[in-house]
């Protein structure tokens, strides 16, 4: 079965995420059309550095967790550039923010879409049964694909207005060098212990 992508941003998009996330499954293009369509409500370009903030809902199931692979892929939000943070609420939803403009907008899967998905998907089925994804025959892989790749979006996602949200980033401060192993610690994670700087793991602390 051939996928059927027209829109050339979400194909190149889904050729990278695809490469990224490692396996064919539907939750990582739900992730990337969710932050595409976001990006062109808020009107913004992928980002570079930390112009756009994401705040993720998802938590640590497998079907979140690719969602959110898809998200930051179509976004340009990563952990590594310090723009993208999880919540934990277990949700398949997350806020993008527009940090220049202070605007953003809410994108969150439709309960129906997941509960048909759970109870007639052959693709969810196969992932009930505890077969990895990366196990599950193409053709039943590319059809769940190519119906989340189809489907109009107001079917498949709720999309909040735009709205005004006002982002600050945290500032780290300065870096310290622990007293013990030597390695440098960054701001806010560095702990005195007896007068002296050190990391958690030397410190003895948990946190």
């Amino acid at each position: 079965m051939a996928l059927e992508i027209k829109d050339p941003e979400l194909a190149e998009m889904f050729a990278h995420g695809v490469y990224f996330h490692g396996h064919l499954c539907p939750a990582m293009p739900m992730g990337l059309r969710a932050g595409l369509i976001a990006r062109k409500r808020l009107g913004v370009e992928r980002a570079k550095s930390k112009e756009l903030m994401l705040l993720s809902e998802t938590g640590t199931g497998h079907l979140m967790q690719c969602f959110l692979d898809g998200v930051m892929m179509a976004t340009g939000c990563t952990y590594g550039k310090g723009n993208c943070q999880k919540l934990y609420y277990n949700k398949m939803a997350f806020v993008l923010i527009d940090v220049v403009e202070e605007k953003a907008v809410r994108v969150a899967v439709r309960a129906e879409f997941i509960k048909h998905a759970l109870e007639h998907s052959p693709f969810m089925k196969k992932r009930q049964e505890g077969i990895p994804p990366e196990m599950i025959e193409p053709e039943i892989a590319e059809a769940a694909v190519n119906k989340v790749l189809t489907m109009p979006e107001e079917e498949l996602f709720n999309i909040s207005d735009v709205y005004d949200y006002h982002y600050v980033y945290a500032q780290e401060g300065p870096p310290e060098f622990c007293t013990s192993c030597g390695e440098v610690v960054f701001g806010s994670k560095a702990r005195v212990k007896k007068g002296k700087i050190y990391c958690i793991p030397c410190s003895g602390y948990k946190d």
